[in-house]
């Protein structure tokens, strides 16, 4: 079982990412509005003022989805299908997609046996 995190740098892209997710075979998840640190640092932290020009065509706020998922071909494809929605995770300021292991969860259940999942 993972917990897969998925950074989505350009909002506008999210139902797009959503029917990848569903594609995908992914039953939940959770998503977040998320910032940036350096657009953070550049924007709050007068000290970091200078870095803004650095900062021009960025987006200053993205989308962080997180979901657990236990089958790894799950993770593979959606993977790949998020990879064509955003134009390639090889490209900066696409997003980012992780995953974590996860040895303990309470509290989910499979849509399709309406089992826990243990």
């Amino acid at each position: 079982m993972k917990l897969v995190v998925f950074v989505l740098n350009n909002e506008d892209l999210l139902e797009q990412v959503l029917e990848a997710y569903v594609e995908a075979g992914v039953q939940g998840a959770t998503i977040l509005d998320s910032e940036g640190m350096g657009r953070f640092l550049t924007y709050e932290v007068p000290l970091f003022a200078e870095f803004r020009q650095f900062m021009k065509g960025n987006k200053p706020y993205n989308k962080t989805i997180i979901s657990i998922v236990q089958d790894t071909a799950v993770i593979d494809r959606l993977e790949q299908l998020l990879d064509r929605v955003v134009g390639g995770f090889a490209a900066p300021g696409t997003g980012i997609f992780l995953t974590v292991p996860v040895d303990h969860v309470v509290g989910l259940v499979d849509l399709n046996t309406e089992q826990e999942i243990s």
